[in-house]
């Protein structure tokens, strides 16, 4: 068995594919605003920064599932219908990174964290921005596809697919 060294940043732990699960959830998005998270929004449950490219929660009932660094694969193909805006907003989601912890409340839930930049706009209310355009996805596939320590967690979307990358890479 061979290892991938990353320049700058430790390597993902290896997971044999056969490992790798998947989980149908509600897929949702928020802001780091303190209206959406508690006291202090730039950081995470995990501590880590607030970063809106690669971060994202889960519902406290997939804790032990999905426990703090392990990266993320979403398919929202089966989401697609008028309540939802996944076919959007799916190119700035990408891989993510669970990093967060969402109220009690919510169960069997995968929320991201997005920028509140409105850039998308919408026949009847003006600018939105990508949180706010998802909606409320049921239905959506996420699939582990890694883990990280939450210390070294990348900063970019890119940084984070060269991961998942390598580590596909390291699988075959």
């Amino acid at each position: 068995m061979g290892f991938f060294l990353f320049s700058g940043m430790p390597a993902p732990a290896i997971v044999p594919e056969a490992s790798l699960p998947s989980y149908a959830v509600t897929l949702t998005a928020y802001n780091a605003v303190p209206a959406q998270t508690d006291g202090n929004p730039l950081e995470t449950a995990s501590g880590a920064f607030s970063n809106p490219e690669v971060v994202a929660a889960r519902s406290r009932d997939l804790a032990d599932t999905l426990p703090f660094g392990t990266i993320i694969e979403l398919d929202g193909s089966d989401a697609l219908n008028a309540s939802c805006g996944y076919s959007v907003v799916h190119p700035v989601i990408g891989y993510r990174v669970i990093a967060d912890t969402m109220n009690a409340r919510f169960t069997k839930r995968v929320d991201v964290l997005l920028t509140t930049k409105a850039d998308y706009t919408t026949t009847d209310k003006g600018m939105k921005n990508a949180a706010q355009v998802l909606g409320i996805c049921n239905g959506v596939t996420i699939r582990v596809v890694g883990h990280i320590d939450i210390k070294h967690m990348p900063k970019t979307q890119a940084e984070l697919s060269r991961i998942v990358r390598g580590v596909e890479l390291a699988l075959k």
